[in-house]
This record gives C-alpha cells, sequence and structure tokens, in this order.
C-alpha cells in the first residue's frame, strides 16, 4: 500500500473516531432515565467482555501479561483507570443532566491542556503562540467564574482527567487495546459490586428490562471500542500532528447536538467564553501548522 492510500485510509478512520465520539451523546441521552453510575457499570462490564474478545482475536496476550508482572506500570495503570472512569462518570452525568455544552467546552479546551501538561511534567518550552492561545483559554474559563461565580468544573475535571489519563498512558509501553483491557478489567470488581449489592433502581435487574434497553445497555462496550479501534488504525497512519486537527470535530457535533437539538441555553455570555477558547485554539493551530511547515523546510 503506497503513502498515499495509507494517508487516505488514515483519515477516514480518523473521521469515523471523532464523529463517533461527536454522537455518542445521542446513545446516552437515550438512557437519561438510567442513573450515571449504573451506565458507567454498564460502560466498564461490556467494554470488557469486548475487549477482551479482540484481545484473544488478535493474541495480544503477551502485551497484558508483560504490563501485569510490572508492578510500576500496573501501578500507572491502575492510576489510568481511575482517571478514564472518573471522565466517563462525568461526561454521562454532564449528558443526562443537559450539561451537554459543558462537556464540549471541556473537550475544547482538552488540547491546551495537554500543552500545559507537557510543560509541567514533560519540561516542554512553550513557544510564543502557545503561550498566547493558553492565556485566552485562561481568560475565557476566568470569565465564567466571575460572570457567573462559579466554576466550569465539568469542562475542567472532563480536560484535566483526560490529559493527565494521556499523560500517563505514554510511559506505560502497551497497545491501545491491551492497556484499556487490563483498565476495564481493575475497574470491573467495582462496576459488578455496585451493580449487584449497591445499585436500587428500577433498571438495575437485566431480567426485569425490556430487551430493548438490554441490548442499549449492552451496546456501551461497542459505543466505548469502535471509536476507539478507529483512532489506533489512524493513529498508525497518520503523523501525530494531522491527527490533531480531527480532534475539533467531536466536540463541535457536541456543541451543535447541544444548541440544535438539546435546547441547551446558549447566551451571550456562554458565547463569550466559547469565543475565547475558540480563539486560542485557532491561535493554537496556526501555531502548529507555522511548526510543521518549518519541520519540513528544515
Amino acid at each position: 500500500m503506497n503513502q498515499t492510500s495509507t494517508t487516505r485510509q488514515g483519515v477516514i478512520y480518523a473521521l469515523a473516531a471523532y464523529i463517533i465520539w461527536g454522537i455518542a451523546p445521542i446513545y446516552f441521552k437515550m438512557l437519561r432515565a438510567i442513573p450515571a453510575p449504573e451506565i458507567l457499570a454498564h460502560r466498564i462490564i461490556w467494554s470488557c467482555v469486548l475487549i477482551l474478545f479482540l484481545v484473544w482475536l488478535s493474541q495480544s496476550w503477551s502485551e497484558v501479561y508483560s504490563a501485569i508482572h510490572r508492578k510500576k506500570q500496573l501501578l500507572v495503570l491502575m492510576i489510568t483507570a481511575v482517571l478514564i472512569g472518573g471522565n466517563w462518570l462525568t461526561f454521562i452525568w454532564a449528558i443526562n443532566s443537559d450539561h451537554l455544552l459543558d462537556a464540549s467546552l471541556g473537550y475544547f479546551i482538552n488540547p491546551l491542556v495537554n500543552v500545559v501538561m507537557g510543560m509541567i511534567f514533560l519540561k516542554e518550552r512553550f513557544r510564543r503562540l502557545q503561550w498566547f492561545a493558553v492565556a485566552l483559554a485562561t481568560m475565557g474559563v476566568l470569565f465564567e467564574v466571575i460572570r457567573f461565580g462559579s466554576l466550569p468544573w465539568i469542562a475542567i475535571v472532563l480536560a484535566l482527567t483526560f490529559s493527565c489519563y494521556g499523560l500517563l498512558r505514554k510511559q506505560v509501553s502497551i497497545g491501545a487495546l491491551p492497556g484499556l483491557f487490563i483498565e476495564t478489567a481493575l475497574l470491573l470488581p467495582l462496576a459488578l459490586l455496585y451493580l449487584f449489592f449497591f445499585d436500587h433502581s428500577a433498571t438495575s435487574h437485566l431480567t426485569h428490562n425490556p430487551l430493548t434497553l438490554n441490548l442499549l445497555l449492552v451496546s456501551a462496550g461497542a459505543v466505548t471500542t469502535i471509536p476507539l479501534l478507529f483512532f489506533t488504525g489512524a493513529a498508525r497512519r497518520l503523523r501525530l500532528s494531522t491527527l490533531g486537527f480531527f480532534q475539533y470535530i467531536g466536540p463541535s457535533i457536541m456543541f451543535i447536538l447541544a444548541i440544535l437539538f438539546y435546547d441547551e441555553p446558549f447566551n451571550t455570555n456562554k458565547l463569550l467564553t466559547f469565543v475565547f477558547i475558540w480563539g486560542a485554539l485557532i491561535i493554537f493551530s496556526i501555531d502548529a501548522i507555522n511548526q510543521r511547515q518549518r519541520g519540513r523546510m528544515s
């Protein structure tokens, strides 16, 4: 396969991954009558089952065994499991509590938080435009704090948990699927414990639910795993700098869904917060393009 075909395939995979992540709120809205922790429990259980099958299919057991027999790697994966579980729970709760705009904002902020994480933990240096972009994003958050007297905590929790997750996963030499299998397997006992002993909602017993609802709950595994497979395929075929430009598709779709389909309140004050963030992302993207062009010329 030539480079052009590989790149085209990577673009298709990237589009598929980010579009699915963008429209995922439609799926979770269909489960809005169910408590968020219960949805999370199903997401963990059925993701673990599906990923177990895929690991078996791809014969990736050596990576799994290697990771669980290295104490440092296993400890990191335990932390990332907590982070991704917290991210999923916050995301589900935000969608089903009519805070999809805040979730969208969180994933718009995420690339900028990644840059800050790189500076703090990886000793990466900020370029001038990156400083400006982060300053603009900070002003957007501060504007909301001053104007409304409250921190946009949903956006901040989503951005921080996902950025920390990505940062720590880079420290572990394990593929996406084997890594996610270990993470969901670590969370599995907690999910089962909650579902069978602490969850007393009307939908907690699958045998009492209609088939359509049970199929929706089981589908949580596919909703989690399929976009990850597409993303992994894209990451293998595209440069990370190229892949980075696709990451705005997901939150953009969420933003459109929140405004046009779910009628979430969007006034001038909220618009100004987003304008600050979008301005920061435009500057961030211009800087990334400039760096890429300089890299080609050198």
